[in-house]
């Protein structure tokens, strides 16, 4: 087998075996890669098999492995968990698969600086416990944190449910560790809070989806824990009093650390798929959390369950405790899993639009899915204005995916009609790469080409994602 017509893969693979001392750290059998031609994306019948797949434990491993990608020019795809909905690690072009989840390690925490440093393959919930025994908070809440990594939230700076309140990775990135495409180990960013010293390169990194270098470790800013929080669980008639009672919350200065918003279908899904006793007859509900001092939570929630009730809520729930509030997440992290039992696959897609928008955006979304002949279930996080539409469908039938290729396009213009844009959280990978002449004129391409070419010249690093050449 070769990678070129002029490349044996036995050779790359006996020089990879010089760096991975270990028979389990690179994989090449058939059905040993077979999985890292797909992420969580649903791509349909087409196999992206990657020619081998390393599993890299130390940062000098990941850059001895790229000197080599960079010797023979072989695409390098960084993989984390995998959890990707824009197709951002399949191997396109095949190459290698570096996953990075032997670089596992909370290297340190520091509760005197608020801040800590982890490897790009810990796992979000992971570093989330292990900072929260100290009194200390990592927000960024990815609704997948249980086996997300930290690396896999810098390349597609997530967010989540509490970016309202406290902001996505991009807002915790203090300094990162990169393996450039020559092999290069560099240092950028730092350890402090404030930092203007030159071109801030880690900002360029976070959201670029593994196109521009390989973060390796990463010094993320903490924040004190709040005391309390308290879980509401809000009905409406109508998603227009659902976005109306959002926006009425706010410009009553009140900033709850989460606001996401769930349609009928979805509650009717998730109820089937783990009954927790929603009411599926309502056209929407919110979860909302509110965390802060002890004793502001009480005030707040009462002022929360007022605001909706002025603006048509018909139900208010207060969970009573731990147990209740764990319930209402479950029931909130677990519609993906309950679209997919609906159908073979589930396209999640991942639109912006200015929060008082949402329920045009809402409309666009449920009139798009009936022209098309599709089932749909909507959620979002209401206070970004960050919508999710789930369409459970079954790949194999070819004239299916073409009627949700065309729902999916007319989706996106509506977002940008809107005044929005074509992902909050999820990135562009290879799927939304077509539609980036939508949103950004050619004069912004050909400078994002241009920051590409200088970081990465002979297009080794995930190529074929963001930016179609």
């Amino acid at each position: 087998m070769t990678i070129s017509n002029s490349i044996s893969i036995d050779k790359v693979i006996s020089e990879l075996k010089l760096v991975l001392d270990k028979k389990n750290n690179i994989l090449t059998e058939y059905e040993e890669r077979f999985c890292y031609a797909y992420d969580a994306t649903a791509i349909g019948e087409k196999l992206y098999l990657p020619d081998v797949v390393v599993l890299p434990e130390n940062t000098e491993q990941v850059a001895q492995i790229m000197k080599i990608a960079n010797k023979y020019k072989i695409p390098v795809i960084t993989r984390g968990a995998g959890t990707n909905l824009c197709g951002g690690c399949i191997p396109l072009k095949s190459g290698i698969v570096l996953h990075t989840s032997k670089l596992n390690k909370i290297i340190s925490i520091d509760k005197d600086n608020l801040t800590c440093v982890a490897e790009a393959g810990v796992v979000v919930e992971k570093l989330q416990q292990e900072v929260e025994k100290l009194g200390l908070f990592y927000p960024p809440d990815p609704s997948n944190l249980k086996v997300s990594t930290i690396g896999g939230s810098v390349a597609l700076s997530s967010s989540g449910p509490r970016c309202f309140k406290y902001g996505g990775t991009k807002d915790y990135v203090l300094g990162l560790e990169v393996v450039t495409a020559k092999g290069k180990i560099i240092n950028i960013g730092g350890n402090t809070v404030k930092n203007v010293t030159g071109y801030n390169l880690s900002q360029l990194f976070v959201g670029s989806e593994g196109t521009l270098g390989i973060v390796t470790r990463v010094t993320l800013k903490l924040i004190p824990l709040p005391e309390s929080k308290q879980v509401l669980l809000v009905f409406f008639d109508s998603i227009d009093d659902a976005a109306t009672a959002v926006t009425d919350i706010i410009s009553h200065k009140i900033t709850p650390s989460t606001l996401d918003l769930m349609d009928q279908k979805t509650m009717d899904t998730v109820e089937q798929f783990h009954p927790t006793g929603l009411p599926t007859h309502y056209d929407a509900a919110l979860v909302i959390e509110i965390d802060g001092i002890a004793d502001t939570i009480f005030v707040q929630a009462k002022q929360i369950e007022e605001i909706c009730y002025k603006n048509n809520a018909k139900d208010v729930r207060i969970a009573k405790d731990k147990k209740e509030a764990d319930e209402i997440w479950f029931a909130r992290r677990s519609a993906f899993g309950a679209v997919a039992r609906m159908k073979p696959n589930v396209i999640t897609e991942d639109a912006v639009v200015p929060r008082n928008k949402i329920p045009q955006m809402v409309k666009a979304i449920r009139k798009t899915a009936d022209k098309y002949n599709l089932n749909v279930c909507t959620m979002g996080h209401a206070g970004d204005g960050n919508l999710h539409p789930n369409f459970s469908l079954d790949l194999r039938d070819h004239e299916e995916h073409e009627r949700l290729e065309k729902a999916i396009e007319e989706l996106f213009d509506a977002a940008i009609e809107l005044g929005g844009t074509l992902s909050g959280e999820h990135g562009i990978g290879m799927s939304k790469a077509k539609f980036m002449n939508k949103v950004a004129s050619n004069e912004v391409l050909e400078y994002m080409k241009l920051i590409k070419n200088s970081f990465d010249p002979d297009d080794i690093l995930n190529p074929g994602k963001i930016l179609i050449k």
